[in-house]
């Protein structure tokens, strides 16, 4: 089988990539000329160069092809010009579709992500589902929107007749997290000694390889356009840190920073660092926002409809700290 893939040089996107090498399948994957391929120099499969907003190069990339995976996201959750976020994620999402359709291709698996989930107060005890409502009013910050109006786009596509089916990962973590993620950067932060403290959140951490297999599920498995949520284990802040300092040696912070401190110091690091120095901040307000609701969810539909299996994500944990370690990044 010919598989297209996009994403394949970031962090889900290479090992979806290894994960379908390991089926059989024969690769292209697009390259953009100013991607970094490290994560795929080791791998054996075709490269296209060309941009997800350029329909004549996913053409050329998808012609042959029975499927299509689309992982390719900007995943960042602070940006200085929102423009650039819209245009790779919804518009290269709609040029996805589009070449995909007129290149035959037999099925579309589109990366989506949880965040595009309707959370509420409630998320803590009752993790979100796929089935629970949600608007584009409820998504915060650029990333969360640019997403949720992508899949909209998807969604849209597969009501009239295209072959789509769209997952949602969670928050993946694992090695060849090479940006870093988001994710990544709690590990790296953590590393570096810059946790003095946490704040009442949590998240849902999946492994990357059992996300990356639920990609393939999807392909093999899933209803045309549903959408299915790919997690792990559903967790505060406190408990990660606490299981990377198991890991590591490393003490785990015991000061817990009130919501408003923590919003204060966002807005403070995005003006100061963001603004004025023209680095990412570490702290964005976009983020402590999305921290008031903890952002568990439920893989159940997953499990139930594609066989889709969660994991402890203390191997996958490890993995990323042993991999930055490896590569000097803890400095």
């Amino acid at each position: 089988m010919k598989v297209f893939v996009t994403g394949a040089t970031g962090f889900v996107g290479s090992h979806v990539a290894r994960a379908l090498l390991m089926r059989g399948a024969e690769l292209r994957l697009l390259v953009r000329k100013s991607s970094v391929t490290t994560n795929i120099a080791d791998l054996k499969a075709d490269q296209v160069v060309g941009d997800l907003r350029d329909e004549a190069s996913l053409r050329r990339g998808m012609e042959g092809c029975e499927a299509v995976f689309h992982v390719a996201a900007d995943y960042r959750l602070w940006i200085p010009d929102p423009k650039s976020m819209y245009e790779s994620n919804v518009e290269g999402t709609r040029s996805i579709i589009h070449s995909a359709q007129a290149s035959g291709v037999k099925k579309i698996v589109y990366c989506s992500s949880v965040a595009t989930m309707g959370f509420t107060e409630q998320s803590a005890v009752r993790p979100v589902t796929e089935d629970d409502p949600v608007s584009e009013t409820d998504m915060i910050g650029h990333y969360k929107r640019s997403k949720y109006l992508a899949e909209q786009v998807v969604l849209e596509a597969g009501r009239k007749g295209a072959p789509v089916v769209v997952v949602n990962p969670t928050t993946p973590v694992g090695e060849n997290d090479i940006k870093p993620t988001p994710t990544g950067r709690i590990v790296l932060d953590f590393l570096r000694g810059n946790f003095p403290a946490y704040v009442d959140t949590g998240l849902n951490l999946a492994d990357v390889h059992a996300v990356a297999e639920g990609h393939i599920l999807a392909m093999e498995k899933a209803h045309p356009g549903e959408r299915y949520i790919l997690g792990g284990e559903n967790l505060t802040l406190k408990q990660i840190l606490d299981k990377l300092a198991a890991i590591t040696g490393l003490p785990s912070p015991t000061i817990q920073v009130p919501y408003a401190v923590a919003l204060g110091f966002a807005y403070f690091d995005e003006f100061f660092t963001g603004r004025l120095m023209g680095k990412e901040p570490r702290a964005t307000v976009d983020a402590v926002r999305m921290g008031r609701k903890k952002m568990f969810a439920s893989s159940t539909k997953a499990e139930r409809e594609l066989a889709y299996k969660t994991v402890s994500v203390d191997g996958a944990l490890k993995r990323a700290v042993n991999w930055f370690k490896a590569r000097g990044m803890d400095k």
